[in-house]
């Protein structure tokens, strides 16, 4: 039990680290900010997209011991592959790695270098990240495990001074459906989509400790509540502080910019710099390991080794730098349609691998995870041409108007797959069982 209770905390702050991204940390405080005096309603919606999913998806990928490829396999081979793909470039050079670029610039180039253009600090940025992982080296670890609790003190001093000294009144901004904005907000994170696909390194980490089958499930569980707990003070910390700038800043002021004043508020000067550039190194340890799994992918899986890791690495940085410097605001607005699309299907997906025999008919798999996909992509595709036809057709079905009009649709598609593998099965039995009759 002992054994246990420890490998908790160690795979605990394995986790925390993993979903700890520094480019995440400008979210919360900006949705404090809108949120004001309903920000609890809004940390709860944050916390289940952003902290909650995530763990249940670790938990879908011990519970079949593998990750998003062998867990979407079960809709068919060809869906497996173009799902996975689309996680891993949204996590990749799409939106995940130039946000990581976009961030240190914004957090830490641009007030103390004003007059270096974007586009070059994110060419040098993913000049030094496309080295690192052309060249491993140690450094990028040891760096990464001195920042993790570096940056977790820093964030803890700021919190624990907003609490004694606030920056200002929490008041009523009049910010409708909290909830529901910050329960999207949390796909921004994109750590659910993460976790499915990185899971892997956490369950390596049980096995190796000894751990098989329903004990990997056990020790998942009671390392995702410490790590929960951790994030659960940072992103409701920064939340609180939010809400308390909220008469200090208008809801236009860009996240970064937010986040930064909060921290020079709290920390001064100098040590809004000292953070702002541990956040930037932060993002570069992120963008390097992001960088290294999705060239490794891309690689095996989708170009079967005809094309490099080395010249996916490059190409991937090109790609990298060109969406980095449009900036953290657009990358941002660029990934809520593609987020809107792909978290429906990635949930679905997490929740039927998390019934186990409840969810056993493949046709079930199939209907609800297309519904999912298609209305959601329908949701999308009305919100972004502002098309009367799907806006009105949208609306009558439930939670429409908080944007999870897929939810009951993909509920309503996986009880008829049941029912329909269930009387294909009967079917099947009854006709076996004229046969031996005969």
């Amino acid at each position: 039990m002992r054994k246990l209770q420890q490998d908790y905390l160690v795979v605990g702050f394995a986790l925390f680290a993993m979903f700890f991204g520094a480019g995440n940390l400008i979210f919360p405080p900006y949705l404090g900010l809108l949120a004001g005096s309903r920000s609890m309603p809004a940390l709860i919606g944050f916390l289940i997209s952003g902290i909650g999913l995530p763990l249940l998806g670790v938990m879908a990928c011990g519970q079949i011991g593998g990750t998003f490829i062998h867990m979407s396999a079960r809709v068919g081979k060809g869906f497996s592959l173009a799902a996975t793909s689309a996680l891993i470039l949204a996590i990749g050079p799409a939106l995940a790695i130039p946000r990581t670029a976009a961030t240190t610039y914004e957090l830490a180039v641009q007030p103390l270098l004003p007059s270096v253009p974007p586009l070059l600090s994110a060419g040098f940025f993913f000049l030094v990240t496309a080295l690192f992982v052309l060249k491993p080296s140690n450094i990028v670890d040891n760096v990464g495990r001195i920042l993790t609790p570096g940056l977790l003190f820093v964030l803890a001093v700021i919190i624990m001074r907003g609490l004694l000294v606030p920056i200002g009144p929490v008041v009523d901004t009049g910010f409708a459906q909290p909830f529901a904005y910050a329960l999207r907000e949390g796909y921004q994170t994109m750590d659910a989509m993460a976790a499915v696909i990185f899971a892997g390194i956490i369950l390596s980490a049980a096995r190796d400790r000894g751990y098989t089958g329903g004990e990997v499930k056990r020790l998942v569980l009671g390392a995702g509540l410490v790590a929960a707990t951790g994030l659960a003070f940072v992103y409701g910390g920064l939340i609180y502080l939010g809400s308390q700038a909220s008469t200090l800043f208008h809801a236009d002021v860009p996240r970064t910019a937010l986040f930064l004043a909060i921290a020079r508020r709290e920390l001064g000067a100098v040590g809004g710099v000292v953070l702002a550039l541990a956040v930037a190194l932060a993002c570069l340890t992120t963008a390097i390991g992001l960088m290294s799994a999705g060239a490794s992918f891309f690689s095996k899986y989708v170009f079967r080794e005809r094309v490099s890791y080395r010249s996916l690495v490059v190409a991937m940085s090109l790609v990298s730098a060109l969406i980095a410097s449009s900036g953290v605001k657009e990358i941002v607005a660029l990934a809520v349609p593609v987020l809107t699309v792909l978290y429906p299907v990635v949930i679905t997906l997490i929740a039927l691998t998390l019934m186990g025999d409840w969810a056993g008919e493949v046709a079930s798999w199939r209907l609800a995870t297309y519904t999912a996909l298609v209305v959601s992509t329908l949701e999308t595709l009305g919100s972004l041409t502002r098309s009367p036809l799907l806006q009105t057709l949208l609306g009558f079905l439930p939670f429409a108007a908080s944007g999870f009009a897929w939810v009951l649709p993909t509920v309503a598609a996986f009880l008829v797959g049941q029912a329909y593998g269930w009387l294909q099965r009967k079917e099947l039995a009854s006709d076996t069982a004229e046969s031996r009759l005969r």
